[in-house]
């Protein structure tokens, strides 16, 4: 890069041959304190040059001789961003704020109408395509009862209550399997029961259908108690209550319409206590794999205020 002393000083080369020796030894003596180091603490340039630096780089008057032009030296943009590989780019108002946390997904143990402990997230599109059966077990701590209008559930849990149940008082159930599976695995309400549709129409039903991970999924849901509620559950009732609900999910799978077809179904357990949670795992282990099936087992044991549900 050519030094702004180089662009003014230049032209007055012309002049040595005009002025002869003692011109020259003048020139030499301005030269060396005009192009010191910037950090040497040399004197400064003379304002002249100063003057000369900051000039108009715009086209040369010709008629102006203090405004030499060097056909070398490029012209200079003043509106040009300034290219540095050193220098950071400016910041982009659209960036992310570092100082924002990424939650990730819901945090199932505040939300809704209780908080919800135990095995979470589970159903991502891996477990979904399995062709084998799962089981999972979680629980939900009921803060108090709820209602189709309740602001602390989900929209699709509303839903639920309102369209009603093609038959029984399972509705509070359905409802609250519903929004585990949504806050816990990000359900979406796609189908009540009363709106899938079968061939033939009186073929065993589902609950529920929905959307996860970007698949459809069916799910039938029951409840596993015994009257009174501090009887005992063994495992075989517990077993007749599986082998029942899964030979229903086999036949609607078999007859759901193709529009409303699933790609897999859950069973979803609406445990009293974690005694019928533990002996309803247990049975799983028991039943023919043929019966199973690829379906998921999911268990939510209740706690808190859950006796309207039962």
């Amino acid at each position: 890069m050519a030094h702004p002393l180089d662009v003014t000083l230049r032209p007055s080369w012309l002049w040595v041959s005009r002025l002869g020796l003692a011109g020259a030894l003048l020139l030499a003596a301005v030269l060396p304190s005009a192009c010191g180091d910037d950090d040497s603490g040399g004197t400064p340039p003379d304002a002249s040059f100063a003057d000369v630096a900051q000039a108009d780089t715009g086209p040369a008057d010709p008629g102006d001789a203090a405004s030499p032009v060097d056909a070398d030296v490029p012209p200079v943009d003043a509106d040009a961003p300034a290219v540095d590989g050193d220098v950071p780019p400016p910041f982009d108002g659209d960036a992310p704020d570092a100082s924002v946390p990424d939650t990730g997904s819901l945090d199932a143990s505040t939300d809704g109408i209780g908080p919800i402990t135990g095995a979470c997230g589970e159903l991502d599109d891996v477990e979904l395509l399995d062709p084998g059966p799962s089981a999972f077990r979680n629980a939900i701590a009921l803060v108090m009862g709820f209602s189709e209008t309740d602001a602390r559930l989900s929209e699709g849990a509303r839903e639920i209550l309102a369209d009603g149940t093609a038959g029984g008082s399972s509705g509070l159930s359905e409802a609250l399997a519903f929004e585990v599976l949504h806050r816990c695995e990000g359900a979406l309400l796609i189908k009540s029961e009363t709106e899938i549709v079968y061939d033939p129409i009186d073929s065993n039903k589902t609950d529920i259908l929905v959307e996860i991970d970007g698949h459809r999924v069916g799910v039938s849901v029951t409840r596993a108690i015994a009257f009174p509620f501090d009887s005992p559950y063994p495992v075989e009732r517990a077993q007749m209550l599986l082998e029942g609900k899964l030979l229903d999910v086999l036949e609607s799978s078999m007859n759901v319409v193709a529009a409303d077809a699933w790609i897999k179904q859950v069973l979803h357990v609406i445990a009293y206590g974690p005694m019928h949670a533990e002996s309803i795992l247990s049975a799983w282990d028991l039943i023919d794999p043929s019966i199973r099936a690829d379906t998921i087992l999911y268990v939510t044991v209740t706690d808190g205020d859950d006796a309207a549900v039962y």
